[in-house]
C-alpha cells in the first residue's frame, strides 16, 4: 500500500481562519485579501499538489479576491476531499505531524 501525504487538518483550519481574518478590519480587510489571495493559492498548490492542488489553488485565489466569499473553508474542504478520496482508494495517508 502506497503512502500519500495529507496535510494536517489543524493546519488547514488555521489557514482558513487567516483567510477570514479580513473581516476584523472592514476596509483594510479587502486590501489584505488582495495580498492573501496569491499567497493562499501558492500554499494550497504546494500542500495538495496534483489535480486537486491545481483546481483548488485557482478556486482559493478567486474565493479570496471576491468580497464576502472568505467564509468558504477552502483548505478544510481540500483536506476533506483528499482524505475521503484516499480512504476510498485504500491509500494510507501520512499527516504532516507525524
Amino acid at each position: 500500500m502506497r503512502k500519500k501525504f495529507t496535510p494536517h487538518l489543524g493546519l488547514c483550519i488555521l489557514l482558513d481562519l487567516v483567510g477570514c481574518a479580513s473581516y476584523i478590519f472592514p476596509v483594510l480587510g479587502e486590501v489584505s485579501d488582495v495580498i492573501w489571495a496569491p499567497i493562499a493559492a501558492i500554499i494550497y498548490y504546494r500542500m495538495f499538489k496534483g489535480p486537486l492542488g491545481t483546481f483548488g489553488s485557482m478556486f482559493t485565489f478567486i474565493e479570496e479576491l471576491f468580497p464576502g466569499s472568505d467564509v468558504l473553508p477552502s483548505f478544510t474542504l481540500g483536506w476533506l476531499i483528499q482524505y475521503a478520496f484516499n480512504r476510498s482508494k485504500g491509500v494510507s495517508t501520512v499527516n504532516a505531524s507525524k
